[in-house]
């Protein structure tokens, strides 16, 4: 698809609460589109709706997309050409639009009340009719309305639908998109607390802001004839529309947490890398070849084209994500990942010495799918005094029942390991190894017993590695331990 134009793209979020991975999909789709065209991409806040206003939301959008990369070149905080990008700060601009329409007799005031409304509709249900509008007040006589004005009513601004015809555009996914005007309603501009709905104000700040393109959710496509009929009675050409397909479960029902779907920042918090979120978003509703699923932010950005955007709803798979979130934890540089599970791990065992967890995350960066699992991975090798295990743990299986027999082989393996001129994996392995003959058992029942002895688990990183890196100090200290608990439970 080619482009005359400078592309101008706007992620205009409602601040009513934490971000979700649909909303950022919208982001990220603007975001590429701008970048792969040299274009700007715009914050605009669109905070109209003051009854679910939430004081954080701005921050929350702010911080999600600082975290995923997708910086915006005008915005709220960075300021821009069309300033300012918060709508309630520009509510006589929409006043100012609306006055236009009515003096144009394409919009008119409503004076009707909330309970006659109530009303219309509740007679419709009855007649099994479509709830909207019945044009009350369209025809009301210059008289009429002054005579409400005099009563107090502050009328809401309506536009004047056309009553036949039709409205056609085009949509970049869809095609053609033709709607007849007469199962239009009069839908309402502005409100009577002065501030507009969205119609009206994402239309005139689009325009505005002079935006290109318009990527939002296939929820929109009913309200696209609306936009369209607007944009005509200012005499304003549109932007091209792209409604975004769905993103369903896989079980092709609505997406919610039961799905494994979380507001945006929560994936932060469970420990995903953004890169990974940036992939698999892209891949929602977009392909790069019917193929590849592991895709770089710089190729996403050379790549990206509408034409390869997808109608079909897309399925959001949340062990798909996890599986990605591993690959690209996998590839990255070790500094890197240290200082990503430095939090996970500082929040539970306090300060952690750098160089020693970078030492640890190279032996458990390819077990690890979250940044997260550190903790459980390898928290032991930052804990002192005694680890929380239990006897029965510790003897597992094989000597169940008998911390006699587990306690002559742990002082095998003290006596063994002890005086060795080397402490590093290889020849603990080759030490140890040996010693399982030695204890009637195989060499991974042997190994279980040190591995709790030392960890305190029963599942870490490969052991050998592991007593390396805990050092020749700490980890004679722990089979010790371990030993007096045996001999604690020995008869």
């Amino acid at each position: 698809m080619g482009f005359a134009m400078t592309v101008r793209v706007r992620y205009a979020p409602s601040p009513t609460g934490d971000p979700h991975l649909g909303n950022i999909r919208t982001a990220l789709f603007d975001w590429l589109l701008a970048r792969h065209h040299g274009g700007q991409f715009i914050l605009r806040i669109e905070d109209t709706d003051r009854a679910r206003y939430v004081e954080a939301g701005v921050q929350a959008q702010m911080e999600t997309m600082r975290w995923l990369g997708l910086e915006w070149d005008e915005g709220p905080d960075v300021g821009g050409p069309h300033a300012p990008y918060v709508q309630s700060q520009r509510l006589s601009l929409y006043q100012d639009h609306a006055g236009r329409l009515l003096a144009a007799d394409r919009a008119y005031p409503c004076f009707c009340s909330p309970d006659r409304l109530q009303q219309v509709r509740l007679e419709q249900q009855k007649r099994k009719l479509p709830p909207k509008y019945d044009r009350h007040c369209r025809d009301l006589t210059p008289a009429q309305r002054e005579g409400a004005r005099a009563q107090g009513i502050v009328p809401v601004v309506r536009f004047q639908t056309p009553l036949t015809g039709e409205t056609t555009t085009y949509d970049i996914l869809r095609g053609d998109v033709t709607f007849q005007n007469d199962t239009l309603d009069d839908f309402v501009l502005l409100k009577s607390d002065g501030f507009p709905t969205y119609h009206l104000a994402s239309i005139v700040d689009d325009h505005l802001m002079e935006i290109s393109h318009v990527l939002r959710g296939e929820e929109w496509l009913s309200s696209l004839p609306r936009h369209v009929l607007l944009y005509g009675a200012f005499g304003w050409e549109p932007p091209a529309f792209a409604h975004l397909s769905t993103i369903l479960g896989p079980d092709r029902a609505k997406l919610s947490k039961r799905h494994g779907a979380h507001a945006a920042l929560e994936y932060r918090r469970q420990g995903y890398l953004p890169e990974a979120i940036v992939n698999f978003l892209a891949l929602l509703g977009w392909s790069l070849d019917d193929h590849t699923e592991i895709i770089d932010r710089q190729t996403l950005v050379r790549s990206f084209d509408l034409d390869r955007l997808l109608p079909n709803p897309a399925v959001f798979n949340a062990d798909k994500l996890l599986w990605m979130n591993g690959v690209y934890i996998r590839q990255l540089p070790l500094d890197e990942l240290a200082e990503g599970a430095r939090p996970f791990l500082e929040e539970k065992v306090g300060r952690v010495d750098f160089a020693l967890l970078r030492r640890v995350v190279r032996i458990v960066q390819e077990r690890i799918k979250l940044l997260s699992e550190i903790v459980d991975m390898a928290d032991f090798f930052f804990k002192d005094g005694s680890l929380d295990y239990t006897v029965d743990t510790l003897l597992g299986k094989k000597f169940a029942g008998e911390p006699g027999r587990a306690a002559a082989a742990l002082e095998s393996v003290i006596a063994a390991a002890e005086p060795l001129p080397r402490w590093d994996h290889e020849t603990l392995e080759a030490t140890v190894r040996p010693l399982a003959e030695e204890a009637g058992v195989k060499p991974g029942d042997l190994f279980g017993v040190i591995r709790v002895a030392v960890t305190g688990k029963t599942a870490t990183p490969p052991l050998f590695e592991t007593m390396e890196i805990l050092g020749r100090d700490r980890a004679l200290a722990r089979l010790r331990s371990a030993l007096d608990r045996l001999h604690s439970r020995a008869p």
